[in-house]
């Protein structure tokens, strides 16, 4: 019986990994090209996110004033984010929708590009490829469920070979072949020693990969992490603080209060804080409507565009692609201030991205395995409410009090140094109108479920370790890549093995001598 289903599962080995094989190629090679995007990014872009301090008690222009700035130098573009640093010399990062960004001197207000648009082309059809093979239009959907099964496919893979590696007797001799590879081999032999090396060595990895890319791309997995250690799952998708806070509308004629205001109520509980980030309302929400390892706007985990590190909530778009973490889980309990509150403790609120996976996860699509956008700031967040009157998107219009149906409160997202995990950070909503904290959320407020949908997100890019576990998902996802060609070698010889027999016949004529024939 052990004999048979043993055949039985080498032939489903066989058959999948033909069928995912090219899929599954491209979400491993384009995982690698993504790897380290933050870490590229920050490099290729130094020079545009420093500025010259005039002196050292020179006056910053107020964050409205920069925003402003921004809209009269970019009038066709809709700012959707505004990401603020603690360093004198550090430029405000502003998000223009899904796919671009501005750096602002905070002195005299000169906008400037990144100067990184061929890497960030780069990375975006990479990160296109590996979340849905680079469709479009009615074709995203499909090449999303191509990625996503194809990862599905990739985890049965690993596991299933893990069951036909394992030998028969745990001796060094035995397992030899399997631990390294062998000098002087060729053909079949060669692509069978490291097809099993590789295998080897790569699955632990892999298998984290894929899981967490299989909680990205499907939302019954996303469920089952929080049903597993006792959490009901959020019944709205998003990444964190995709839900607004409501608040009742405040008396006619009341002012809004200027961002600088609300930036510093943000931050005021975390004096060691590294980055504060702002959705406005204006523009697509960061990342598409799926999040992930994308181009992302503010509130996408950091150093995808524009961001300063791996620790952001981006994640990638919705494949793993990756794709961001989902909305909040109920049960997370919530740290409330003064004033209304949006929701009671434990009501759904909440990215590889991970891998990311914001994503970010996000992703989450990752990528499929692999992994990953984002901005400056930190996991999506949701600050619904625009500060001033502008073109579209929640809060436009509404910078005065005495609006019937009430207001979005304005959340942050901060970050704090040396902060564990690495992509911890704190969302803090606050009354636009007083500067009252509505509602505060940290990593430690999150239930069991949140905190493990969150991990796996990270885990997908390896951002969640920092710059060696992106090392080392990119070391696995370049494993996953030969897997592919020397399963693909393997299969062919398999299948097709007349070419081989004919020139191994050939080359036995020449170098052994015929046999005298016998007498009938």
């Amino acid at each position: 019986m052990s004999s048979l289903f043993r055949k039985i599962l080498f032939w489903t080995h066989l058959v999948a990994g033909i069928a995912a094989g090219l899929v599954i190629a491209v979400m491993s090679i384009t995982g690698v090209a993504i790897a380290f995007q933050p870490q590229i990014l920050e490099w290729a872009e130094s020079g545009a996110r420093k500025v010259q301090v005039p002196s050292p008690d020179a006056a910053r222009l107020p964050v409205d004033a920069l925003v402003a700035r921004v809209r009269a130098a970019r009038p066709e573009a809709q700012p959707s984010g505004v990401t603020v640093y603690p360093e004198p010399d550090a430029a405000v990062l502003v998000n223009l929708g899904r796919e671009s960004l501005v750096y602002v001197n905070p002195y005299t207000g000169d906008v400037r590009e990144g100067g990184a648009e061929g890497w960030r082309e780069f990375f975006h059809v990479n990160e296109e490829l590996h979340r849905w093979l680079a469709a479009s239009g009615d074709n995203r959907a499909v090449g999303k469920a191509l990625t996503g099964a194809s990862n599905a496919l990739f985890l049965f893979l690993a596991i299933s070979g893990l069951y036909l590696w394992w030998p028969r007797k745990w001796t060094l001799r035995a397992m030899r072949p399997s631990l390294w590879f062998r000098r002087g081999l060729k053909g079949k032999a060669r692509d069978w020693n490291w097809h099993n090396v590789i295998g080897f060595w790569s699955l632990p990895v892999l298998i984290v990969l894929t899981a967490s890319g299989m909680v990205i791309s499907y939302r019954w997995a996303s469920d089952l992490v929080f049903k597993v250690t006792g959490n009901t799952p959020p019944t709205n998708q998003g990444p964190p603080g995709m839900a607004a806070v409501k608040l009742p509308a405040p008396p006619p004629g009341t002012e809004r209060l200027g961002l600088d205001a609300l930036f510093a109520e943000a931050r005021h509980s975390t004096p060691s804080w590294k980055s504060v980030s702002l959705r406005l309302g204006g523009g697509q929400r960061p990342g598409g409507p799926q999040g992930g390892r994308g181009p992302q706007g503010a509130g996408a985990p950091e150093g995808r565009q524009g961001g300063r590190g791996p620790e952001g909530a981006q994640a990638r778009a919705e494949g793993a692609a990756a794709q961001e973490p989902r909305a909040q889980a109920e049960g997370a309990p919530a740290m409330t201030g003064q004033g209304p509150q949006a929701r009671a403790d434990g009501a759904p609120a909440q990215q590889e991205q991970g891998p990311r996976g914001a994503q970010a996860a996000g992703a989450e699509d990752t990528r499929g395995p692999g992994p990953r956008a984002q901005a400056d700031g930190a996991p999506a967040q949701a600050g619904q409410g625009q500060e001033q009157p502008s073109r579209g998107g929640p809060g436009a219009g509404e910078s005065r009090g005495g609006g019937g149906g009430g207001v979005d409160a304005l959340t942050f997202t901060v970050r704090e140094q040396g902060a564990w995990p690495l992509f911890a950070a704190t969302q803090v909503s606050l009354d636009p109108f007083t500067g009252k904290v509505v509602k505060q959320e940290g990593y430690e407020d999150y239930n069991g479920g949140r905190k493990l949908r969150t991990w796996l997100r990270f885990l997908h890019t390896g951002e969640a370790l920092g710059w060696l576990g992106q090392l080392v998902a990119a070391i696995a996802s370049l494993g996953g890549a030969v897997l592919v060609w020397t399963g693909f070698a393997l299969a062919w010889r398999r299948f097709f093995p007349r070419r081989r027999a004919a020139s191994t016949e050939s080359t036995e004529a020449v170098a052994v001598p015929a046999e005298p024939e016998r007498a009938a």
